[in-house]
């Protein structure tokens, strides 16, 4: 979605330049392309009607002003309305309840409401400092409970045990009194999903929300599923008083319409959205954030919290001092490059933040990302398969007698051709050739040699 999107109104953009007002032609043009790509997105037609009939009220007649041109003004107005959609802001998770405040998670099977419960597990103890407590009321779907239990484990949380011959209503009052008997804040119940919407399982979930009397019903839809997502939405609010909504799998190829339907569809607010397959790869959802990064322009508070608690600042300090010195910089610091790039989600993860004017206004396409991904994850691993001393003096690998023989050993314990080490060795000779001419000014010397100084003002 959002690279289509972005792509009209990009293009809509640069037609537009220079004419001095909105009128309802040129709003018609835009909202023709918006249309288009909110529906190739498989947003529900009746959130697209709604959408659009909001854009063309707060466009048409507005005045441009300043520097902005009315294509900008445009996207400007879809911006805030694509954010009103998906809920305006950020929702915060209610814990305002008598410990322990009881969480329940409902959705079809397959939307991720096993792994999301521990992701949120994961979320309540790392950022909101509370003792979380899981179980599974899913006595259908086999491993179901097991799973909870690894998962739960891994997020640092404590897991109630449940047996598939037991009934949920009995299984979610005895996980409450334990709770209660040992102090725990959160208790996040897993329900059984299934492969349709059936009265059964909603019968079953009415039965339980009734016995738990929770302070949050979370519906946990796939962002992957588009128009099938309305349906399953209609059906979970109808049967449920919903008080929010997790996006699963936002991360992956998805056109993305659920983000923008199911908001409306079930008047609750959207509260986390999942964006990565890890244990930690849970976010609180911003509806202007979102909106931002659909429309092309990033999200640079995501991506500055991102660095923050992934980059190690006393290494990211000594590598800065390295590179101002121009000398010191050696294979281990490439090794530690790419791992704090994989820290922060790939390549992938961070393009995605970035405006796109930062990147000469083209996202890469989805094939350049895996290529860019693929060749950073074997130059890991012919870092690693060189040893510490290789590591530290790259200079055995370019001079001396020996030069070949380490190249055969380390292609062999890398699974890679000899050219691919000879590559990356070539690489990382440039990269040291550029610091020695960025040091002491020569950086300027270097941008005016590129012809980096040219139309920049004062210059």
């Amino acid at each position: 979605m959002a690279s289509t999107l972005t792509d009209r109104l990009s293009r809509l953009v640069k037609t537009m330049r220079g004419q001095a007002r909105i009128t309802e032609s040129n709003v018609q043009d835009m909202l023709r392309e918006v249309r288009m790509a909110l529906l190739e997105a498989d947003v529900a037609l009746p959130v697209v009607r709604d959408f659009i009939a909001r854009v063309k009220e707060k466009a048409l007649g507005q005045e441009v002003v300043g520097s902005l041109n009315p294509g900008q003004v445009l996207v400007s107005v879809v911006h805030k309305e694509l954010a009103a959609t998906m809920g305006e802001g950020v929702a915060d998770i209610n814990l305002a309840a008598q410990p322990p405040a009881v969480i329940l998670m409902a959705g079809l099977q397959g939307a991720g409401k096993t792994t999301t419960t521990a992701k949120l597990t994961k979320h309540l103890i790392d950022k909101r400092k509370k003792k979380v407590l899981t179980v599974s009321a899913d006595v259908y779907r086999p491993a179901a409970i097991e799973q909870l239990k690894t998962v739960t484990k891994q997020a640092g949380g404590e897991w109630f045990p449940s047996e598939p011959n037991q009934k949920p209503r009995d299984i979610a009052l005895a996980a409450l009194d334990y709770a209660k008997r040992h102090f725990f804040d959160v208790l996040l119940v897993d329900t059984a999903g299934r492969l349709a919407i059936d009265e059964a399982l909603m019968a079953e979930i009415k039965e339980l929300h009734a016995t738990l009397n929770p302070v949050e019903t979370l519906f946990v839809v796939d962002a992957m599923q588009g128009q099938d997502a309305v349906n399953t939405a209609k059906a979970f609010k109808e049967a449920l008083p919903l008080t929010g909504v997790i996006l699963t799998k936002l991360d992956g190829d998805s056109r993305g319409g659920a983000a923008l339907s199911v908001r409306q569809i079930t008047g609750a607010p959207i509260k986390f959205a999942g964006v990565s397959e890890k244990i930690d790869g849970l976010e609180v959802f911003d509806a202007d954030r979102h909106a931002g990064r659909v429309l092309g322009m990033g999200d640079i508070v995501a991506l500055v919290e991102q660095v923050t608690q992934s980059v190690d600042l006393a290494s990211a300090q000594a590598m800065a001092e390295k590179l101002k010195s121009g000398s010191g910089f050696d294979l281990n610091d490439f090794l530690q490059q790419i791992a704090q790039m994989k820290k922060m989600g790939g390549l992938g993860g961070l393009m995605d933040k970035l405006p796109q004017n930062m990147m000469g206004g083209k996202q890469p396409g989805q094939a350049d990302m895996d290529r860019a991904e693929r060749d950073m994850k074997r130059m890991e691993g012919i870092l690693r398969a060189m040893t510490a001393k290789e590591r530290a003096q790259p200079a055995l690998l370019m001079d001396g007698k020996s030069k070949a023989s380490r190249k055969r050993r380390i292609a062999a314990g890398a699974g890679v051709q000899i050219q691919d080490v000879n590559r990356l060795l070539n690489q990382f000779d440039q990269m040291q050739g550029m610091m020695k001419k960025m040091k002491g000014g020569g950086l300027m010397k270097m941008m005016k040699r590129l012809g980096g100084m040219k139309g920049m003002p004062g210059m």
